[in-house]
């Protein structure tokens, strides 16, 4: 059975006072639920410069876990998340559009597992890595405009790492009253780390520095003050907010017209 062990943290940061990222997660321990629903980690970071940011991490989130708790048995997980990361737009673009209009956005990266399978789905530059025998892998890819450059043969990779716009998102979830949702669906294995953080943390911190600091830490909730505490070294600007997944166990299956079977 599908056995993980997880921890998060948010700090604000050396420089400011309010912390606008916001974090959750649904981690069942019943077996039955496991298999029926999974569980599900997620991170949003307020959009910087905007209104009650926030708010907008916070509201984005705590629709997305309700939408997980309340899903269908056995809905996957790839049209689940695409479903309720809209559904999480919505609640976030109608929140700031109540009253006179409130420009509110986030960014949110999200981690469902279950069986053998993480799927990943995020909105802006909020990271999931998956660290396997201590090699890093960016699951993600960023939704800024000098990333979409470089991916255009616009910028080259240098001229991408020095622009000072390099923080500026293409993408975010309540901008609009629709958004367009990037899912990634992974295999995991025993022994994996799923590492989803804000760009408080990857900014200063390399993947590499990060993968580093896992692995030489066994305990995760003393992983995640190491990190946190080399974002705050490098830089701590930002806010900064990290969740580890450690991976001890996975049920591997396989679908028969559309139903899971457990491969022995």
């Amino acid at each position: 059975m599908l056995d993980v062990e997880f921890t998060q943290l948010t700090d604000p940061g050396r420089v400011r006072e309010q912390n606008e990222d916001y974090l959750g997660y649904v981690l069942p321990h019943a077996s039955a639920q496991l298999r029926s629903h999974g569980c599900l980690f997620a991170l949003a970071d307020g959009v910087g410069g905007q209104q009650k940011g926030e708010v907008a991490s916070r509201v984005a989130v705590e629709s997305l876990l309700d939408g997980f708790v309340r899903a269908k048995e056995g809905e996957p997980h790839k049209a689940l998340l695409t479903r309720l990361v809209q559904t999480a737009n919505t609640q976030v673009y109608e929140t700031g559009s109540s009253g006179s209009r409130t420009n509110m956005a986030t960014t949110l990266v999200a981690c469902a597992l279950r069986f053998d399978r993480a799927v990943v789905a995020h909105v802006g530059d909020s990271r999931c890595y998956l660290i396997r025998s201590g090699q890093p892998k960016q699951i993600t890819s960023d939704h800024t405009v000098v990333n979409e450059q470089a991916r255009l043969g616009i910028l080259s990779a240098r001229e991408a790492a020095e622009s000072t716009n390099k923080h500026l998102l293409s993408r975010s979830v309540g901008n609009d009253m629709f958004v367009a949702v990037d899912i990634n669906d992974v295999q995991i294995q025993k022994g994996d780390v799923l590492v989803l953080c804000s760009d408080g943390l990857h900014g200063p911190v390399p993947e590499s520095d990060i993968a580093s600091a896992v692995m030489l830490n066994e305990n995760l909730p003393s992983a995640a003050e190491k990190l946190v505490a080399l974002a705050k070294q490098r830089d701590g600007s930002d806010n900064i907010s990290v969740q580890l997944i450690r991976v001890h166990d996975v049920e591997r299956t396989g679908m028969y017209r559309g139903r899971p079977y457990k491969i022995r």
